[in-house]
């Protein structure tokens, strides 16, 4: 590689940049949100589990990412320079992958705003400069039609939904609101506006041959951002628009769709309005959804939040994976009959060592709920966006430098690989959607920590942090978050400054909780505290006081809804929001993963493996091993099989992988005591 363009400080340096003045969904001015995002940055991890990460995230994974986007294995940067005239070459890469580097431009401004390092906006400022030279007079912007490709040379504007320009324009609008918010600096936002003056005047009114035109719709959300930060109507009348055309056409197929790419694979088989679940390609449909969700906090539409709320419970209770994971399948049929990949399927289908899990589809999940804990104010969703937080960090290495793109639940080491599965975590994935994805969403996961309600703020996501922040009536509050969560469930907050007049606090209490308590300067709160909650404390509040949150970590094993056939008669173990899950490494040479059992009586304590590199939590126990198996289809039963208890340790199923190549089990077979 190259050598780094970026350097990075090393130590979160505390201070903002003071521009930045709204939140990474700026829903402040929204009138059908309850719960208003605070300023990016307000909030910053000081120490344990993301504070750890975010510091990761800083010093290697987002350098890392940028060596290889503006360096030669991943030639994103090059790509721009092509269609700007900088440089001779033809277009490498997916049809995404400009967006990819939108992304990672994103992840930089996170990081920006809570180090102030001058060399990560002077390096994005000559990246935005090339971004601009590439941009057409018109105002189009997308590289592999800009430039011939390397295999197909010039494709057209227009030509093939699966050209990825909409996907591409929608990270571009996101971006450049994020630079905007951040650094107060419009040459990001100039570019977006352009952009999006063009959409509008290509869709609206639109043409017949484009009615039906897009692949992955993050548009939507872009164009719903962009109208919050210019003010300009037209860019959410498109952003509805674009939300209304889905599902209008989908018995008369396009010229530029194949058989892969029309119905329930896009979402375009029933208007989303009339929907009843969710389906088609996952990251397709969530990202779909998170957008419905920001047209629906500026127009307060019924039958829009009414389907919405139905895509949620069908994701959410029907289709999602113990991990937060979405996308059963990479290559299925629809309940509808269309051809469907990378997607969600038939309900309660949930394979375990085929499941496909795509990263940027759970880290979508965790999207579309964070927008609708906003809509609603309701803790469930919060739930959610945590458990994907965690259990999604699967897709990295704890190095910050390998990456896995599906997330299966088992993998056995005969596993045949299709195109976007890995023995092991890889340092390049062709198709390299998911890692600027998660890599962005470690750099901004503090702004979803707190919310803000009309008459105080809520706690949506435990870990050792400072905020300080403004309150929707203007009044300044500064906290203080002390805790080892989620390793260990006390939580301590601290008040060090606010207004003297009464407001709430609101703290989550997962659904997991059962038992949870509150105590406010060392006394019972008083509370009816209810897993799957707010517990709300109000009261005059002074500097000095002190809120405890006491949330049992019992580890617990789970087991699946009986029409779950792939878990039936099958456990896994879960602590907090931490899934863990079995791994051959802990195992005695020549054991599969396929040959261990689980005691249902099984007592499993804490502990630590120095093995890791982050201070996880391990869960120590005594499993069954059943050393008769046999490799045949079928054999009759002749006899009681023979076991033998072993000791060994469960591993936070995120942390699968990083001790070389593995067999790997969530779900293991469950032996009733």
């Amino acid at each position: 590689m190259k050598k780094r363009t970026l350097i990075f400080c090393g130590l979160m340096i505390a201070g903002m940049a003071s521009a930045q003045q709204q939140g990474i969904i700026n829903n402040a001015d929204s009138p059908h949100v309850k719960l208003k995002s605070v300023n990016i940055g307000d909030c910053q991890w000081t120490d344990g589990f993301w504070a750890d990460k975010f510091k990761l995230c800083e010093e290697v994974m987002v350098p890392h990412m940028g060596e290889i986007l503006t360096g030669d294995i991943g030639f994103a940067l090059d790509n721009f320079k092509i269609a700007a005239g900088l440089k001779e070459g033809k277009h490498q890469g997916t049809n995404w992958h400009d967006g990819d580097f939108y992304k990672w431009i994103e992840a930089t401004m996170y990081v920006y705003a809570i180090n102030n390092d001058p060399n990560l906006l002077k390096a994005a400022d000559e990246y935005i400069a090339i971004i601009s030279q590439a941009q057409c007079e018109d105002g189009y912007l997308s590289t592999q039609t800009q430039i011939p490709d390397v295999k197909r040379g010039k494709q057209e504007r227009w030509s093939n939904r699966q050209l990825h320009e909409m996907y591409n324009s929608g990270h571009l609008l996101t971006s450049a609101c994020i630079h905007h918010r951040i650094t107060g600096q419009d040459n990001f936002l100039n570019i977006a506006i352009k952009h999006a003056d063009f959409l509008c005047k290509t869709f609206m009114p639109c043409p017949d041959n484009l009615k039906r035109f897009g692949f992955n719709q993050t548009q939507i959300m872009g164009l719903a951002e962009m109208y919050r930060e210019t003010g300009n109507k037209k860019y959410l009348q498109l952003a509805e628009e674009f939300i209304n055309r889905r599902g209008e056409s989908a018995a008369a197929p396009a010229p530029y769709a194949n058989y892969k790419h029309i119905g329930d694979m896009v979402q375009e088989r029933t208007p989303l309005r009339k929907a009843k679940e969710a389906a088609g390609h996952a990251v397709l449909a969530l990202y779909y959804y998170a957008g419905a969700a920001d047209v629906y906090a500026e127009t307060g539409e019924k039958a829009l939040i009414d389907a919405l709320d139905r895509m949620w419970d069908s994701v959410v209770n029907h289709k999602m994976y113990i991990t937060g994971a979405c996308g059963q399948l990479h290559h299925g049929v629809s309940p509808k009959g269309d051809m469907v990949h990378e997607a969600f399927v038939e309900d309660y289908m949930m394979p375990n060592a085929h499941a496909y899990n795509e990263t940027c589809a759970n880290i979508c999940n965790g999207m579309f709920s964070y927008r609708l804990l906003g809509i609603h104010g309701e803790s469930k969703y919060a739930d959610i966006v945590e458990l994907v937080l965690y259990n999604s960090l699967s897709g990295i290495s704890q190095d910050g430098t390998h990456y896995f793109y599906t997330n299966p639940l088992r993998r056995t080491l005969d596993k045949k690989m299709d195109t976007t599965d890995y023995a092991e975590r890889v340092p390049y994935i062709p198709c390299f959607c998911c890692p600027p994805n998660l890599v962005r969403t470690v750099a901004k996961a503090n702004n979803w920590a707190y919310s803000l309600a009309d008459n105080g703020l809520a706690v949506n996501l435990y870990g050792g942090n400072k905020l300080a922040t403004k309150m929707l009536d203007g009044s300044n509050i500064k906290l203080t978050q002390e805790t080892d969560y989620p390793w260990d469930g006390a939580v301590k907050i601290t008040v060090d400054s606010c207004k003297t007049a009464p407001f709430d606090m609101m703290l989550r209490i997962p659904a997991w909780a059962e038992g949870a308590t509150v105590k406010v300067n060392g006394k019972d709160a008083g509370l009816n505290v209810k897993a799957g909650s707010f517990a709300v404390v109000n009261r005059a509040w002074k500097a000095g006081d002190v809120v405890e949150l006491d949330i049992p970590m019992e580890a617990k094993l789970m087991v699946g809804n009986p029409k779950i056939e792939e878990t039936r008669n099958q456990a896994a173990v879960k602590r907090g929001p931490i899934v863990y899950c079995m791994e051959t490494p802990d195992l005695p040479e020549g054991t599969s993963i396929l040959d261990i059992y689980l005691p249902s009586d099984i007592k499993l304590k804490p502990s630590k493996d120095p093995a890791f590199t982050d201070g996880l939590t391990t869960l120590t126990g005594k499993v069954l091993v059943y050393d008769d198996q046999e490799n045949q289809m079928y054999r009759s039963l002749e006899r009681k099989p023979s076991m033998k208890k072993l000791q060994t340790q469960f591993v936070p199923y995120y942390a699968w992988s990083n001790r070389g190549k593995a067999e790997m089990s969530v779900w293991l077979p469950l032996v009733w005591k």
